[in-house]
């Protein structure tokens, strides 16, 4: 009977007890939802504007870039890596979309029109091969990723820089500008899209094999090697939908703002961290989701949106994203260690 009690003693100690232990180990995911709530009461009295149908469609499709960016995002930091080539990559798969539309193109030896679905393909090898390499730099040479995607982040703007040359690129395949600046039934197709690319995300993460391998690979390395699994090709992998889903991004944005020039993409980097790290996906890997993600995206749609309405100055909208965000990050260190406690 003892033996029985000492058996169950480990799983009892585990299991929080009470709301506040509960509360406790669910802040990482209490916290961002919260702050919205927060955010959308304090925008809708603030300004009457705010609180529309016309303008939550608004926050919708500002965050919709972002958000189709940080699906790939979401799969690198669940495996405790980053990725800091995305913005670059979205830039460099959105200008090659343009890029080999042009009836100029190099590639266009008869000087005609180049088929949109071509083209379209084209880009995707693109930023699929540099999500190659990124993979190859981590997985078979063992850079961090970190510094491996640093280099990606050079490589691929150096990449725009040649293929624009200072110019900027108007002509996208009709596919392209449908799904980026068009509509069906008064819904913006790019809305859409993304929805579409954050289900998929969830359904992958949570109902398939591989979305376990994620959360394993994430949780703990070392554990998840010796059940047998195949940790370079997993973090190979996530590496490359990172890419893919930025450059489905990328070409998207190029529609949505009308043109494809050099450096458009840059503030997305931060954006996409800042989706899924204020969301509540844990930097340590292991622990948050689509879910979260998409909580991370409102939050930060509410905030850019509600604070263009209310006229606060520009670089005081820059600080206060930094702070929110650096809240996110002192929330998800103490999660760990909360967590870290409770299972010791």
């Amino acid at each position: 009977m003892a033996s029985s009690d000492s058996a169950t003693r480990p799983a009892d100690h585990q299991r929080p007890r009470g709301l506040a232990p509960f509360l406790r180990s669910q802040m990482r995911n209490i916290a961002p939802f919260l702050t919205l709530i927060f955010l959308s009461a304090f925008f809708a009295i603030a300004s009457p504007s705010f609180a529309t149908i016309d303008n939550v469609g608004n926050i919708l499709t500002q965050v919709s870039v972002t958000g189709i960016i940080a699906v790939g995002l979401t799969f690198v930091i669940l495996c405790a890596e980053i990725d800091l080539s995305i913005a670059s990559i979205a830039n460099v798969t959105g200008i090659a979309v343009a890029y080999f539309t042009l009836q100029e193109s190099y590639v266009n030896i008869a000087n005609v029109p180049m088929p949109g679905i071509v083209a379209i393909l084209l880009a995707l090898a693109l930023c699929a091969l540099l999500g190659l390499v990124n993979a190859l730099g981590l997985t078979m040479i063992g850079i961090p990723s970190f510094i491996m995607t640093l280099a990606m982040m050079q490589i691929a703007a150096g990449v725009s820089a040649l293929l624009v040359r200072g110019q900027i690129a108007y002509k996208v395949p009709d596919l392209i500008t449908t799904l980026g600046s068009g509509s069906i039934g008064g819904v913006p197709w790019i809305v859409i899209v993304a929805a579409v690319m954050l289900l998929g995300g969830h359904l992958v993460l949570t109902y398939t094999r591989f979305g376990r391998y994620v959360y394993m690979v994430g949780g703990n390395r070392e554990a998840a090697e010796f059940a047998g699994l195949n940790v370079k090709l997993i973090l190979g992998s996530v590496m490359v939908i990172s890419a893919v889903c930025s450059g489905i991004g990328g070409m998207l944005g190029v529609a949505h703002f009308g043109s494809a020039q050099q450096n458009e993409f840059d503030t997305y980097l931060l954006d996409s961290i800042a989706a899924v790290v204020v969301g509540g996906t844990s930097l340590f890997g292991g622990r948050g989701g689509i879910g979260n993600t998409i909580v991370g995206l409102f939050v930060l749609g509410v905030l850019n949106n509600g604070l263009d309405h209310v006229n606060i100055d520009s670089f005081l909208k820059i600080l206060i994203r930094g702070l929110i965000l650096l809240a996110a990050l002192i929330i998800n260190v103490y999660a760990q260690r909360l967590r870290e406690q409770t299972a010791e």
